[in-house]
């Protein structure tokens, strides 16, 4: 069994022995600590994409966003401008078309 009574003046060399065998290892230590960080916020992620909304949030919610309405006149007007310029019905029926088919 090793003594375990040793001086306060033994304590710079036993540092400096386990900072030789610290440096030996430090690669791999930091591979694990990165590795373990990378883990813990994967579960992380996992764990709150499983999370569910509760229904009382999910109505309050609702309520709470208004749907921007548009009147008449202006749908209307709209329209009427549409009609009126040929170069913004062609970008109208470009858009509806569908861009993956060939013409």
């Amino acid at each position: 069994m090793k003594n375990i009574n040793f001086d306060i003046k033994q304590i710079p060399v036993l540092l400096k022995a386990f900072r030789s065998k610290l440096d030996r290892y430090a690669s791999f230590i930091f591979i694990m600590c990165v590795l373990l960080i990378y883990g813990l916020l994967v579960y992380q992620i996992s764990s709150l994409v499983n999370v569910k909304p509760n229904e009382e949030v999910i109505t309050q919610q609702l309520k709470a966003s208004n749907r921007p309405k548009i009147d008449q006149a202006t749908i209307n007007k709209i329209q009427q401008l549409e009609d009126q310029n040929v170069g913004v019905q062609s970008l109208f029926k470009a858009a509806r078309d569908n861009p993956f088919q060939d013409n």
